[in-house]
């Protein structure tokens, strides 16, 4: 899997905005009439054990934004199988939507518990520790999304930005000069992040 275009999961891609936001999840342009939607609810009342169809009513929900409704209908889905992968990200990904982000941290990182070395897991947990502000945190994380796909350009753009709220600057500036070579419209996104930093050491 080519990790530098990271691949849609369920009826989520992540999108990368360069200044501020980062990359989050965002819903799929593809929209369905709210008919598919009672069709799905009916769906769901006649086979209320059957986890694929919570799961096409919460995409249908989801799709629509209607956010709280996708959570209830994902979290029900993983009430009957606790083992369904796609419904962690899912709802990890509908409350970064929200902006809810103390609840995406946690749902996606129970997501990355069941595959720890898995590099988008690892990504999105750091893009909800980005906008927590956990900057810490969120540069382990991108740094373990690279440590299993080197070639991850958007990792590497973000673990500098939370480099340059650490003032830890020169490792930001050496992402900068790599980007340079490997995504020279990232590495000119980073400029202004390295111009407004501090030099390393410096305290506020």
């Amino acid at each position: 899997m080519k990790r530098t275009t990271p691949q849609p999961r369920t009826l989520f891609k992540r999108v990368l905005i360069f200044i501020g936001l980062l990359a989050l999840p965002v819903l799929s342009s593809c929209t369905k009439p709210h008919d598919d939607i009672r069709s799905l609810q009916q769906e769901v009342w006649q086979h209320p054990g059957d986890t694929g169809a919570l799961m096409n009513l919460a995409n249908a929900f989801a799709r629509a934004k209607r956010y709280d409704e996708a959570a209830e209908a994902y979290s029900g889905a993983l009430k009957i199988n606790p083992e369904l992968d796609a419904a962690y990200h899912s709802l990890g990904a509908v409350r970064f939507n929200q902006e809810r982000y103390s609840e995406a941290r946690d749902w996606f990182r129970k997501h990355l518990d069941r595959a720890p070395t898995d590099s988008l897991r690892n990504y999105d947990l750091g893009n909800a520790l980005m906008q927590l502000k956990d900057y810490g945190r969120a540069a382990e994380a991108y740094e373990a999304a690279i440590a299993n796909s080197h070639s991850f350009t958007e990792a590497h753009y973000n673990l500098a930005v939370c480099f340059t709220h650490l003032d830890r600057m020169a490792e930001a500036r050496q992402i900068y000069d790599w980007l340079l070579d490997k995504n020279n419209y990232l590495a000119v996104s980073l400029q202004s992040h390295l111009k407004g930093g501090k030099p390393d050491g410096q305290k506020p």
